[in-house]
């Protein structure tokens, strides 16, 4: 327990962004997942790889992420894309 007011306070902002950033993450996951598996069945349309860019680039504008992160993460997906377009 914080006996110090300021490091009460930067407990409670600590929590806070601990539950925003773990919102963020979950809701980038899931965002991938749908991504993945949408390119995986055939569904390696614009609209799918333009909305897992679109998650994956916001996350790395609010520094949920790093930018070479998002960055590697965007090129997995074109070049699944790309794959599942192949085939």
């Amino acid at each position: 327990m914080a006996n110090i007011r300021s490091a009460e306070k930067q407990r409670r902002q600590a929590e806070k962004r601990k539950a925003r950033n773990r919102a963020g993450k979950s809701t980038l996951r899931t965002a991938l997942k749908k991504a993945r598996t949408g390119i995986a069945g055939g569904e390696a349309d614009k609209e799918t790889l333009a909305s897992g860019f679109s998650v994956v680039d916001k996350a790395a504008k609010t520094g949920l992420i790093k930018k070479n992160t998002a960055n590697r993460y965007k090129a997995r997906l074109a070049a699944a894309s790309k794959r599942a377009a192949a085939k």
